[in-house]
């Protein structure tokens, strides 16, 4: 934990200030920074710099940039009281956070832009950890018939899939070419249980307690928060609703994020373990279902947990 005294001095200027605070909601890149901010880089990354030997923002390598954020256990209750008053005393704090949604955003439409690109070909394109022996060992363990979400749909390949078992699936993804896909792949076959929705992994357009499982099928580590579209998952699952994650194990292969526009790494067993716990699901299993065998060996990581936890109710969605 970073001393009081370094705590002070290093947040002492207004805009080291500026920077703590959106720093607490959010990661972001020292260009984002700049752009919310309207400052030059080398003054951003000063104040950064002395912010990080202060211990009090920490940062980590995604691609060709740094996304910082701040560091829970510095400066302790010291550094939460000073944001908090901060948020009153400096004019711009206000205007800061109100930018900050429009240049997250342009991350976003990156990542969704690379799959409107792809839309119509994903299944003839190499896609890492997409391996039918994951899928097989997840099908393996639903019990039909059941009210399905699958989240991060694509195309709808899963989706289809599972109605053919499942009561009714609703097929969530917020590239509109793929939904689109989705929805003519599903009138050519006749298969009139699957619906398909645009909506983003972070808030689900699915009604509070609408479903008996939701499912990740390599979808999590496009989300922006992993933790929070876990969250939303608990959200519409109904009580012992089961989630069922399929992802990739936490790797190094950086060339993944321009690749196939991946915002995380793959994921550990015990990190993604935790994120199910904290969301209020227990029972959780986790364990390596595939690893391929060319270069960089991507390995299929399958999780699973039951609603165990009475998690508040957000607003219902359309």
């Amino acid at each position: 934990m970073a001393s009081i005294v370094k705590t002070l001095r290093a947040a002492a200027d207004p805009n080291r200030l500026r920077l703590l605070l959106l720093l607490e909601a959010e990661e972001l890149s020292v260009a984002e920074l700049q752009e919310i901010l309207a400052m030059g880089q080398s003054t951003i990354s000063t104040h950064l710099s002395q912010l990080k030997q202060a211990g009090l923002v920490e940062d980590r390598r995604t691609g060709k940039n740094n996304l910082y954020r701040l560091t829970t256990s510095g400066g302790g209750g010291v550094l939460v009281q000073l944001l908090q008053q901060a948020k009153q005393e400096i004019p711009e704090a206000g205007q800061d956070r109100a930018t900050m949604p429009r240049v997250l955003k342009k991350r976003q439409d990156k990542m969704r832009s690379f799959f409107d690109s792809v839309a119509g070909r994903l299944g003839k394109n190499y896609v890492p950890g997409n391996s039918w022996k994951g899928l097989a060992e997840a099908l393996l363990r639903l019990m039909p018939p059941l009210v399905v979400a699958d989240l991060g749909t694509g195309e709808g390949r899963f989706a289809l899939l599972l109605a053919q078992r499942a009561a009714r699936v609703i097929a969530v993804d917020n590239s509109a070419k793929m939904i689109e896909i989705g929805r003519e792949q599903a009138l050519r076959n006749g298969i009139e249980n699957v619906e398909f929705r645009l909506g983003d992994l972070e808030q689900v357009p699915i009604d509070d307690e609408a479903v008996d499982l939701v499912f990740f099928s390599q979808s999590l580590h496009h989300a922006l928060h992993p933790d929070r579209a876990i969250e939303e998952a608990s959200r519409i699952l109904r009580p012992a609703g089961r989630i069922v994650v399929l992802d990739l194990v936490q790797h190094r292969f950086e060339e993944a994020r321009e690749l196939y526009a991946d915002e995380w790494l793959g994921f550990s067993e015990s990190e993604l373990e935790a994120m199910l716990e904290k969301a209020g699901f227990g029972n959780v299993q986790t364990s390596v279902v595939h690893k391929e065998s060319e270069t960089p060996h991507f390995q299929t990581l399958l999780a699973i947990g039951d609603k165990i936890r009475h998690k508040p109710c957000g607003q219902a969605s359309v």
